[in-house]
């Protein structure tokens, strides 16, 4: 399945609220839109993503109990960034404070906050240059860390803000997130498919 492109006038009129109404009335499909109001609708991930997605959900979610520090989102989660695009990375953190100064309202929508860190992970529908751009949206919108994990070559690119990126190679390796999320670390090796 490719990924779908729709820009037109009356998509382009959504009310941010408008939008959040649209993908709840499609729910079951992948939804996000950009700066410009494009929407992008995107296959489903492959099952051997969903289930690395789930081992790294899992494992920043068990040093998030252990610290306290934050907020983990799922895949499932979207964010209306500063620009007005409406992303949703395969897993995000949220540090306490930030997320506890937003309105209940807000947070029950496309949050309005740009995640401290993001990661994606690169499945086989996903372009790796797509999904580097993506990665830089989020920089640009405030993001401190985020990481973009391509399994299939086992290799990573770390995005820092004020920082060029940084390609890594071989999943025998440990990512580590300091200072935005201290003591978090992930073991790449963790992440290879079963």
């Amino acid at each position: 399945m490719e990924v779908i492109k729709l820009k037109t006038a009356a998509l382009d009129r959504l009310t941010d609220t408008e939008f959040f109404e649209f993908c709840q009335d499609h729910r079951d499909l992948r939804i996000e839109r950009d700066a410009t109001h494009q929407i992008t609708i995107m296959p489903p991930a492959s099952s051997e993503t969903g289930a690395t997605n789930s081992q790294l959900n899992r494992l920043l979610g068990n040093w998030n109990e252990e610290t306290g520090l934050g907020i983990v989102f799922d895949s499932s989660a979207g964010f209306t960034l500063p620009t007005g695009a409406m992303l949703s990375p395969d897993a995000s953190w949220v540090a306490r404070a930030r997320w506890d100064a937003l309105s209940p309202d807000d947070r029950r929508g496309f949050a309005r906050i740009c995640p401290d860190f993001v990661v994606e992970l690169l499945s086989p529908s996903d372009r790796l240059t797509d999904t580097m751009r993506k990665m830089e949206h989020w920089l640009e919108a405030g993001a401190r860390l985020g990481w973009l994990l391509v399994p299939a070559s086992e290799s990573a690119y770390i995005f820092e803000a004020g920082q060029p990126v940084r390609p890594l190679v071989g999943f025998d390796q440990v990512l580590r997130a300091e200072p935005v999320l201290p003591g978090f670390a992930l073991e790449l090796s963790r992440l290879r498919p079963r």
